[in-house]
């Protein structure tokens, strides 16, 4: 799979608009999504890196009052973001070289993370500490298994992979989080792996 990682900016960019149709607006997520925002300030600062169009993730944390800024690697999504949501802050880049000098209450990478390929998971976790604001939460996916794994999207190969339970949980106290939960394959929703942390140092 050499190289299939390196595709996922230019696939997501050339499929943007048939990924923000397809992107479900239910909201299965909210249960996680609650668990995330009761670890966050009120009002607090949510860094959403690979945030698509805004739907329906970020567009949900902006109605409760959070305030996003939004990362997502494909200008034609960051455009939809600006268009629905103009007095928010979006930015076209890479969520593994993405900065700015200032500290969010809560970090989600939400079905974007697990794009990367392992040694750039393992780079990610310095990162999201130095993002993160004392007692921030951070909340990501990742696979169910150790190793890469293919999927598809409009036809074309879509790339993943995930560490060990071990290794993430090691990464996390390395880096001054602590597992608040963590679910594999959560079949409410949508069989999704789910990790939640908290920043503890």
């Amino acid at each position: 799979m050499a190289g299939e990682d390196d595709d996922i900016i230019t696939l997501y960019e050339r499929h943007a608009l048939a990924f923000d149709e397809a992107r479900g607006r239910t909201l299965f997520e909210q249960p996680w999504l609650d668990r995330f925002t009761a670890l966050v300030a009120r009002r607090g600062d949510v860094l959403d890196l690979g945030c698509g169009g805004a739907e329906p993730m970020a567009s949900s944390l902006i109605r409760d009052g959070f305030r996003v800024t939004g990362v997502d690697a494909s200008e034609t999504l960051i455009g939809l973001c600006r268009q629905r949501f103009p007095d928010r802050s979006w930015f076209v880049s890479d969520m593994r070289t993405f900065s700015l000098p200032m500290k969010y209450d809560g970090i989600l990478a939400w079905h974007s993370f697990f794009h990367l390929n392992q040694n750039d998971q393992r780079a990610m976790f310095p990162r999201f500490a130095a993002l993160a604001a004392p007692g921030a939460a951070l909340m990501f996916t990742a696979g169910h298994f150790e190793g890469e794994a293919m999927g598809e999207f409009a036809g074309e190969p879509l790339y993943h992979a995930s560490l060990s339970t071990e290794e993430y949980t090691a990464l996390l106290e390395e880096n001054g989080f602590a597992v608040v939960a963590h679910v594999m394959q959560d079949r409410q929703c949508g069989g999704a792996t789910i990790w939640l942390a908290k920043r503890i140092s």
